[in-house]
């Protein structure tokens, strides 16, 4: 099984078997913890074998010692934890305690795995049978292997999982992943080569994992950067810290709500990368009206978009940059003082550029996205502050007076008949135009030059966009249509508007009640 795509799909339909009698919100952790497994199996038994030769710098070693895998940097695991082991008894009804017993004993064994891994595959709902065949099936696969051989290959199928189950899930579920197409857009644009970047809302850790391979990629080291994060969802969090410990990366990955809880109340980031959940009204807002974060202004309680925004804000270092992935109404929205607070944003200087999304590039809602670039210092500099690869282009220059608007609409490719994604030329077109826009041009010899592109980019000036009520939708600047109208769903618009109205009126609780008993004669019961 050498191709990784049927790898994939072989190891996917093996997994969907398992969904006739558990909730897929369940079951991504009973595959992924198996994925898991394998990996850290096959990395422990190729160091075991070398210790056991003990030849070289493995002479006198003992390979039952779990310190000797400690220095390089692979998780020990028990004899009765071990893939073999596990394989040979995948036919047997005991099979799912067994593979709690192993998950329990790493557990046990290595401190920084603990409290994460998955502990139900003795459950009476788990077919055993099928779980036994999908052990034989990811047994196929060596994840052993020189360098980063291994861990690329399990990182390919762990990405594609997520994006499954993501699309599984459907709009209830999966909001923790993000497609990897839109990570690395962020991620390049970016550029974060060393110093502290934090996700308020991490979900699986994607966007730290773009940024290690970001770094690889330019020679650089991972322990350049330190990495924060946070996340609201329990077992979301466990398959963040897997995912980072698979390739292992160092974070600090915290569990709580981010708004009433920061657990990192101290941090001030050289970058930001988050996607947050879209439009959500159930965000605590109320209890927040006098919150020190709000410097532009107080959001809305039927929408964290602008709490959010806030946030990251107040979270940035002096010289720090963030990359936002919300819903196009951000853009240009009234809604309970969120035109004042983006008005407010913008004359402060601190909207740096912003991306129109194509549709369908989600697995989990079809609401149009865009991505918001914010920056603490437009000023300029003679190199960037982190030290990134931009140094090399010349420093960065003086936007203040600007916001770039790129309109990616017309990018992109269907990957199947519901699901579109950018590609490689897509990404470099983006990330290469605001690279030439925000950096000074070389001093001397040639180099690329930023320049409008009718239809695709502009330079806009803080004046064109008082001109347009300051409306951030880049087809009213490069020249194409509006965006088209947020898609929104009905009900949760309904939601929005009674929350606001709640706020408005909240001494008023007659006129309240009124309101909900007109809305729910007409069928919307809140």
């Amino acid at each position: 099984m050498s191709d990784i795509r049927e790898i994939e799909k072989t190891l996917w339909a093996a997994a969907d078997k398992l969904r006739s009698n558990i909730d897929a919100a369940e079951y991504k952790h009973v595959v992924l913890g198996l994925i898991f497994l394998k990996y850290i199996s096959d990395a422990f038994l190729e160091l075991h074998e070398k210790l056991k030769a003990g030849e070289g710098e493995f002479a006198g070693a003992n390979p039952e010692d779990p310190d000797e895998y400690l220095a390089f940097n692979v998780f020990y695991v028990p004899e009765k934890a071990r893939w073999d082991f596990l394989q040979a008894n995948a036919k047997q009804p005991t099979i799912g305690v067994l593979i709690d017993q192993a998950m329990d004993a790493i557990e046990k064994i290595n401190d920084n795995l603990k409290g994460i891994l998955p502990k139900n595959y003795a459950d009476p709902d788990l077919d055993k049978p099928r779980l036994g065949e999908l052990l034989d099936l990811i047994g196929n696969i060596g994840f052993g292997g020189e360098g980063h051989k291994g861990k690329d290959l399990l990182g390919q199928v762990y990405e594609y999982f997520l994006g499954m189950f993501a699309d599984a899930e459907g709009k209830n579920g999966g909001q923790f992943y993000t497609p990897q197409s839109i990570v690395k857009v962020l991620v390049d644009m970016l550029e974060p080569y060393k110093g502290r970047i934090y996700d308020g809302c991490c979900g699986s850790g994607g966007m730290f994992v773009q940024s290690e391979k970001f770094i690889e990629s330019h020679q650089g080291k991972i322990g350049d950067l330190s990495i924060y994060g946070q996340e609201s969802n329990p077992t979301t969090v466990k398959l963040a810290k897997m995912n980072l410990a698979i390739r292992g990366i160092d974070a600090n990955i915290q569990f709580g709500d981010t708004f009433t809880n920061d657990l990192h109340p101290d941090l001030k980031a050289d970058y930001i990368i988050a996607n947050p959940p879209f439009n959500i009204s159930d965000w605590k807002g109320e209890q927040l009206r006098d919150d020190k974060r709000w410097k532009y202004g107080i959001p809305p309680v039927g929408n964290a978009n602008y709490a959010w925004l806030q946030h990251f804000l107040h979270k940035l270092s002096p010289n720090g940059t963030a990359a936002i992935v919300l819903a196009n109404g951000s853009m240009n929205s009234n809604t309970g003082n969120e035109g004042e607070i983006r008005k407010a944003m913008i004359e402060a200087g601190v909207v740096d550029c912003m991306v129109a999304l194509p549709a369908q590039l989600f697995y989990n809602t079809m609401i149009p996205a865009c991505l918001w670039f914010l920056a603490k210092n437009k000023k300029g500099s003679s190199f960037p502050s982190s030290g990134g690869v931009s140094a090399g282009r010349g420093g960065l220059r003086d936007r203040r007076k600007e916001i770039l608007f790129i309109d990616a609409r017309n990018l992109g490719t269907m990957i199947n008949r519901r699901n579109k994604e950018l590609g490689e030329k897509d990404i470099a077109q983006i990330t290469d135009t605001y690279h030439n826009w925000r950096n000074s041009p070389p001093g001397e010899g040639p180099g690329v030059v930023y320049a409008d592109i009718p239809g695709f980019c502009k330079a806009g000036t803080i004046d064109e966009v008082i001109q347009n009520n300051y409306v951030l939708m880049p087809g009213r600047y490069v020249g194409t249509e509006d965006e088209v109208e947020d898609l929104v769903p009905f009900a949760e618009k309904m939601q929005t508007l009674t929350a606001t109205l709640a706020e408005q009126f909240a001494q008023g609780e007659k006129l309240q009640q009124t309101i909900r008993e007109n809305l729910k004669g007409i069928g919307y019961d809140f």
